[in-house]
């Protein structure tokens, strides 16, 4: 039995009732709700009724999550009784397709089924600052899917940020200055921390991964010790395929090694010269980014940021381009899932 499977079942299965499904108004089954008074991201939306089959209704009404989900930039489907990778997998496939596999890696993950990852392998005690998605890529998933299947003892939040709110806060000629100019990620592989180049690109052949970076514009320097530098200029600023509007989607601050926390900065910066560490951001003209500048965005992210605890069987469903994510550190046991979908690109969906 090949790990697509169970989807592919669960999938015959909503399509057989979808007409049934469909019958429904999309509040007949479910109410929605804020998290907070004023707050608009995320929306919650729960069972009105006891036996709601999250997936079952998602098919009949996925128009209703589509236009929620470009209005609100998330949903977090709760109460709903979701067990597991498999039907987590489901959901995803009826709300979006098939999920996406995991490709350009900058953090370790564990393929769980098919394309269902845990969410970053990160140390649980250090925090993940606020990001987009793949935004590193020339190729992003437009939708990611969250599921919680062990919340966490103390702490261990998803951190959630509307972009559009995050551009709004920046100074015009910020914004300006970096949509002329972009940014460049830097990549350091073989060093000794962070993945080596083999797991983030899924192959041990440099020529494959030569020809990888050439389609993507990823720029190759092959270092001495089988050691790997890349760089690749992206868009700071993006439009959203859909809707139009203007968003804040990048990873400059994210990899900027002043984002780090103070120690393990420190740290980093005492064993490598900026240009060998792990990962760093610039202009795309090879220019510094001012401290300033930096710490304005990192304000920016901090104003929108909203927190919320998770629950068992929570699915949280943002849209990439309009919502970033980040997580908290935390104590006791965490499993939390992931699953990508849509691929778009700056030529759209």
């Amino acid at each position: 039995m090949t790990s697509h499977e169970p989807a592919a079942r669960g999938l015959k299965t909503l399509s057989s009732i979808k007409r049934k499904a469909l019958g429904a108004t999309p509040l007949s089954l479910i109410r929605v709700s804020s998290l907070s008074a004023g707050a608009s991201l995320p929306l919650v939306v729960e069972p009105a009724v006891r036996g709601v089959d999250l997936n079952l209704w998602a098919v009949g009404n996925r128009e209703f999550i589509e236009a929620s989900l470009l209005k609100h930039g998330g949903l977090l489907f709760r109460n709903f009784k979701v067990n597991g990778a498999a039907e987590f997998e489901q959901f995803i496939t009826a709300v979006s397709g098939a999920p996406l596999e995991y490709r350009e890696r900058s953090s370790p993950r564990s393929q769980v089924s098919g394309n269902i990852y845990t969410s970053t392998d990160h140390p649980a005690n250090q925090s993940i600052f606020l990001h987009n998605e793949n935004s590193y890529q020339q190729t992003w998933p437009l939708k990611i899917f969250f599921f919680c299947d062990t919340p966490a003892r103390d702490g261990g939040e998803t951190p959630i940020a509307d972009v559009r709110k995050v551009y709004a806060r920046l100074d015009p000629a910020l914004r300006a200055h970096f949509a002329r100019k972009r940014w460049m990620y830097i990549r350091n592989f073989g060093d000794g921390l962070g993945l080596p180049w083999q797991s983030v690109f899924q192959t041990t052949d440099k020529t494959v991964v030569e020809e990888h970076c050439h389609q993507h514009e990823i720029e190759v320097e092959w270092k001495d010790g089988d050691r790997l530098r890349t760089r690749a200029v992206r868009q700071a600023v993006a439009r959203h395929p859909r809707t139009g509007e203007l968003v804040w989607f990048n990873h400059a601050t994210f990899f900027h090694v002043t984002t780090l926390e103070p120690e393990l900065r420190a740290a980093l910066l005492q064993e490598f010269a900026e240009d060998d560490l792990p990962t760093n951001t610039c202009y795309g003209d090879g220019t510094q980014i001012e401290p300033e500048t930096l710490d304005q965005l990192r304000a920016a992210y901090e104003r929108e940021t909203v927190v919320f605890k998770w629950q068992q069987g929570d699915i949280l469903l943002l849209d990439n381009m309009l919502a970033a994510h980040g997580r908290g550190p935390y104590a006791g046991p965490r499993k939390i899932l992931v699953g990508m979908a849509e691929p778009c690109s700056e030529r759209g969906i």
